[in-house]
C-alpha cells in the first residue's frame, strides 16, 4: 500500500509544477529582445503541460484519499527561476528552467523509487512518464544554453 513517503513527494511535485507554472508565465511575460523570442515561446508551451502533471499529481493523491494543497499549503522554492531584473537577461532564465528541471527529474526519480518500494505501481508509471517530459524540457534548454555558449 501506498504509503507517507510516496504522498510527500506527490504532495512537494505537486506544489513544484505550480511554482514553475508561475515562473513560467511570469518569464514568458517579462523577457525582451529578438533572442528571447525562442525561449518565450517555449515557455509558453511548456506552461500547459507542467499544469497537466499538476492536474494528473492532484487527481493520483485524490486516488489515494489525499488532497492537493491548497495556496496555503505552498511554499516558493524556485529561486534562480525568478524574473530577472534585466528584461533581456535571457541566459539566466535558461538558467532557472534548468535548475527547476534538475530538481523535477530528482523528485520524480526519488517517487519512482519510493512508489516501487511501496509496491505503487499506479503511481510509479504517472513519475515515469513525466520524467520522461521533464527530461525533454531540460534538453531543449540545454540546447539553448549551448547557443548561448558559443
Amino acid at each position: 500500500m501506498t504509503n507517507e513517503r510516496v504522498i510527500a513527494l506527490l504532495t512537494a511535485a505537486y506544489n513544484d509544477e505550480l511554482e514553475t507554472v508561475m515562473n513560467y508565465l511570469s518569464n514568458a511575460i517579462v523577457l525582451d529582445g529578438v533572442s528571447a523570442e525562442e525561449v518565450k515561446d517555449s515557455l509558453d508551451q511548456d506552461i500547459q503541460e507542467e499544469l497537466s502533471h499538476a492536474r494528473q499529481l492532484g487527481q493520483r493523491l485524490k486516488q489515494l484519499d489525499e488532497r492537493p494543497p491548497g495556496s496555503f499549503g505552498f511554499e516558493a522554492r524556485q529561486e534562480s527561476l525568478q524574473p530577472p531584473e534585466r528584461t533581456t537577461d535571457v541566459l539566466s532564465v535558461i538558467e532557472g528552467v534548468l535548475d527547476a528541471e534538475n530538481d523535477a527529474i530528482e523528485t520524480y526519480r526519488s517517487l519512482i523509487r519510493a512508489a516501487r518500494d511501496a509496491d505503487d505501481p499506479v503511481t510509479e508509471d504517472l513519475a515515469v512518464t513525466i520524467l520522461a517530459d521533464e527530461e525533454a524540457h531540460r534538453t531543449e534548454f540545454r540546447g539553448f544554453r549551448r547557443e548561448y555558449e558559443d
